[in-house]
C-alpha cells in the first residue's frame, strides 16, 4: 500500500512537472518569433541558473551544508560532470529551439517538436547497449509504432512534409539520450540542484558565446519576449527541475518515466490552445502512435526486472 501511495504521490509531482515543460514549446516557439535560437538559450539559461543558485543558497541555509564538496578531487568531480552536461545540454536545447525556427507557419511546430523529442525515452535503452545494459523486448517492439508514428506525422504526403525543423527535432532527441545517460551516470553523487545550475551556466555562456558569433541584434526584442524567458528560465528549468527531483524520490523509475514523457501530450495541447495550432488527423494518429511507443518501451519486463531505469533529466 504504501509503494502504491509513493507512486500516486510521485505521479502527481511528475505529471506537474510534464505539464510545464509541455507548455514549455509553446513559450519557445513564441520566441523563435521574437529572438534567434542562441540568445533564447542563453538568456533562458542564465535566468535558471539565478533561480537554482537561490535554491542551493536555501538548501545550504536550512541543510547548514557546503554547495561544492569539502574535497578539492570531489570538487573537481563535480565541476567535470557540470561541464560535459552543460555542452550535452547547449547542444539538445539549441538544436530543439532551431527546429522550431525552421518549422513554416501553419505547421504544428510544438506538437511535432514534443513528439519527436520525447523519442529519447525510447532511444535512451538502445543507446545503453553500448554501457552494457541490455534493453527490454518491448523496445525493439516499440520501434515499430515509433517508425510509423514518425512517418505519419512527417512522412504521410511524401518528403515535401517532412521539414528541415523535423531532422533538427530529431537530431535534438539524439543529443537528449546522450545527456540523460550521463546524468544517470553522475547524478548519484552530486547534489541535483547544483548539477542542474552547473550545466545551465554551462549552457548559458556557450549558447552567448555563439550568440555574439553568429547572430545579430540578438536583444532587439528583449522586452516582449521577458514574460517567455522568465516561464522557460524560472518555470521549465526551475520549478520543473526541481519537481523533477522531489517526484523521482517517491515515483517507480518506470513510473516516473512514463508520468514524464506526458510532456508530449501537454506540448500539443499547448501548441493548440497558446497558438491555435490544430494537428491534421494523420498527424494525430501520427502522435498517438509514438506516444504508445514511448509508454509500451517504458513498460516492466521480467529480462529487465533488476536493471535500474535511467533518470530523465530536463532543461
Amino acid at each position: 500500500m504504501s509503494n502504491l501511495r509513493n507512486n500516486l504521490r510521485g505521479s502527481l509531482i511528475l505529471g506537474f512537472a510534464a505539464l510545464l515543460w509541455g507548455c514549455a514549446f509553446a513559450m519557445q516557439n513564441a520566441l523563435a518569433d521574437l529572438m534567434p535560437p542562441f540568445m533564447v538559450n542563453a538568456l533562458r539559461s542564465f535566468i535558471g541558473v539565478l533561480f537554482l543558485g537561490a535554491l542551493l543558497l536555501a538548501q545550504k541555509h536550512y541543510t547548514h551544508r557546503p554547495i561544492f564538496p569539502k574535497q578539492k578531487k570531489d570538487r573537481i568531480y563535480v565541476l567535470i560532470a557540470g561541464l560535459i552536461c552543460g555542452v550535452l545540454l547547449t547542444v539538445s536545447v539549441n538544436l530543439q529551439q532551431f527546429g522550431l525556427v525552421f518549422y513554416p507557419a501553419g505547421v504544428a511546430a510544438e506538437a511535432r517538436g514534443g513528439f519527436l523529442t520525447a523519442l529519447y525515452v525510447l532511444l535512451v535503452p538502445i543507446f545503453s547497449i553500448f554501457l552494457g545494459k541490455r534493453p527490454s523486448v518491448l523496445v525493439w517492439i516499440a520501434l515499430i509504432p515509433a517508425v510509423i508514428g514518425i512517418y505519419l506525422l512527417c512522412l504521410a504526403q511524401g518528403w515535401s512534409g517532412f521539414y528541415i525543423g523535423d531532422l533538427f527535432v530529431l537530431l535534438c532527441a539524439v543529443s537528449f539520450s546522450f545527456h540523460i545517460l550521463v546524468i544517470d551516470r553522475v547524478s548519484s553523487d552530486i547534489n541535483g540542484i547544483l548539477l542542474s545550475a552547473l550545466q545551465f551556466a554551462v549552457c548559458a555562456l556557450l549558447s552567448l558565446i555563439l550568440s555574439l558569433i553568429f547572430e545579430r541584434g540578438a536583444c532587439n526584442a528583449f522586452v516582449p519576449a521577458l514574460p517567455y524567458l522568465c516561464y522557460m528560465g524560472i518555470v521549465s528549468t526551475g520549478i520543473g527541475y526541481t519537481l523533477q527531483i522531489i517526484g523521482q524520490k517517491y515515483a517507480d523509475p518506470t513510473v516516473a518515466s512514463l508520468t514524464m514523457s506526458l510532456e508530449s501530450v501537454f506540448a500539443a495541447l499547448g501548441g493548440w490552445i497558446v497558438s491555435g495550432n490544430v494537428l491534421a488527423p494523420r498527424e494525430l494518429l501520427g502522435c498517438i502512435l509514438v506516444f504508445s511507443a514511448i509508454v509500451l518501451a517504458q513498460l516492466p519486463f521480467p529480462a529487465r526486472r533488476r536493471q535500474r531505469a535511467p533518470k530523465l533529466n530536463q532543461p
